[in-house]
């Protein structure tokens, strides 16, 4: 499905919107509306079906990259509440972003939102620096290197890896966003989840282009 530039712009703010926990929307947009503390798993989904199937741009300048950005944070979000950890994981769940930061201010808007028992904390990690405390770890494709590095250091620990880079889910990655034919997509690698120890939902695995077991 193709939209033009206006309407991916209004989906990137509605998207946005959701994170940061507005309360009056119209009832077109409730159906995907992820409100802050009582969000059910039924609302979560019909918002993330939403979400995707509107999900549409043309990266031709810096600042539709921002756009890009910003719907790529709403899909890590519905990605970890689409995500289950083993018990060992506390109330916390460490969203870490490794290498040079795509998002911007973008991906602050996920500080504090609930997955479940537990609130997103964002974690900006440079080149160096320790990952053992991620538990949602979004691997940036610009630093050579940075993805055969930290896959090496999340081995077998409870953590959901996430990329945008061309084959990481090859290499290892559990999900790995795209755009294919002006769209934003995702492939899901099941082998990297489960020595992850976690697990993705069926239903958003219904959603990914491809899934590798």
């Amino acid at each position: 499905m193709r939209v033009s530039k206006l309407h991916f712009v209004q989906t990137a703010r509605l998207a946005m919107q959701c994170l940061k926990g507005a309360r009056s929307v119209s009832p077109f947009r409730r159906v995907w509306w992820f409100r802050s503390r009582t969000m059910s798993t039924a609302s979560a989904w019909a918002g993330f079906t939403f979400l995707f199937a509107l999900l549409s741009f043309s990266s031709v300048a810096r600042t539709e990259e921002l756009s890009e950005y910003r719907l790529k944070a709403a899909f890590l979000y519905n990605f970890a509440l689409f995500t289950q950890w083993p018990a060992e994981v506390g109330d916390m769940l460490n969203l870490c972003i490794v290498g040079r930061d795509p998002f911007g201010p973008e991906i602050d808007d996920l500080q504090g939102k609930p997955v479940g028992e537990r609130s997103i904390v964002v974690l900006r990690k440079g080149a160096g620096d320790s990952l053992k405390t991620c538990h949602v770890a979004f691997i940036a494709a610009a630093t050579p290197g940075n993805l055969t590095r930290a896959l090496d250091e999340l081995r077998e620990r409870a953590v959901l890896t996430v990329a945008d880079s061309p084959a990481a889910a090859r290499q290892g990655v559990a999900l790995n966003m795209s755009v294919v034919n002006n769209k934003v997509t995702f492939e899901a690698n099941l082998q990297a989840a489960r020595a992850g120890r976690i697990s993705l939902s069926s239903k958003l695995l219904r959603l990914a282009t491809e899934v590798r077991q």
